[in-house]
């Protein structure tokens, strides 16, 4: 009697769920709200939530470049956001990326407030805005008060480097592909080092996946640094909260004395 009813059980089950396997298979995709040219709607402030901007590789959680600072400067431990684990530098480039890190304190340009760049402006722990029209998009950061325009016709050739690059955007389907160019060769991918030269060319893909969430990807290509293109992926979230807004962060101010002070006349000098 109990081999009955333990068989009774397991087809029971069995019968529940084959069903419910090809329902779940055939969801259908998430189809974003439009603006008034039928193009989905990405406005809003948005924010990623990884620990990419200290490295964006998989990593430890380890001390930072001032030991006095304790916990409060150490890096935390993560996955990382680079597809594969590894970045594919060349010989030479790996060994200065590592020179990087040892002197990152006094190298790493948001150390200065340099404008961070793409795609380090995605993943920098402050959020940004999406003004979208239905001409051109205009994105605003609130690190270092950084903007880039994103122009949906080509306009040309940009007339020259920059630190946020010459964005060209286009659709497919519910996706905003963005090709950036003339980038210059000063700004890092994150705190740990990695670097690129005055070649890099990032295609970014923006791909709403629900009201609240954007998937966020960028193909990385520099031959003159790394030996193959790679990627890196991460969600983005909307800031839901009331009130979200961007507030002001001119860190430049804060950068001062550490770059300008030795040049400070000394008492009785």
């Amino acid at each position: 009697m109990r081999n009955v009813t333990i068989a009774s059980i397991l087809i029971a089950t069995a019968v529940f769920l084959i069903p419910a396997t090809p329902a779940m298979s055939q969801a259908p995709a998430y189809r974003a709200p439009r603006t008034a040219d039928g193009k989905p709607n990405l406005n809003g402030i948005w924010q990623a939530f990884t620990d990419a901007n200290w490295d964006i590789e998989p990593h430890a959680a380890a001390p930072g470049p001032i030991p006095i600072t304790g916990a409060i400067g150490a890096t935390p431990p993560g996955m990382g956001i680079v597809e594969g684990g590894a970045i594919p530098y060349q010989a030479w480039a790996l060994d200065k990326k590592k020179e990087n890190y040892k002197n990152r304190l006094s190298l790493d340009p948001e150390v200065k407030c340099y404008m961070p760049g793409v795609p380090r402006a995605a993943y920098m722990p402050q959020p940004f805005q999406i003004f979208q029209t239905a001409k051109d998009f205009l994105i605003a950061y609130q690190y270092a008060g950084a903007v880039r325009t994103i122009y949906m016709n080509n306009p040309g050739s940009a007339p020259a480097d920059t630190w946020m690059g010459w964005s060209v955007g286009r659709w497919e389907g519910d996706t905003l592909v963005v090709d950036v160019t003339s980038l210059g060769e000063d700004t890092w991918f994150d705190r740990a080092g990695n670097f690129h030269s005055d070649a890099l060319h990032v295609v970014e893909r923006y791909t709403p996946l629900s009201p609240d969430h954007l998937q966020y990807e960028a193909t990385i290509e520099d031959s003159k640094v790394f030996t193959r293109p790679w990627k890196i992926s991460m969600p983005l979230y909307r800031r839901v909260e009331k009130n979200a807004r961007l507030m002001e962060f001119k860190c430049v101010e804060f950068v001062e004395e550490l770059m300008y002070g030795h040049l400070r006349k000394q008492p009785g000098k």
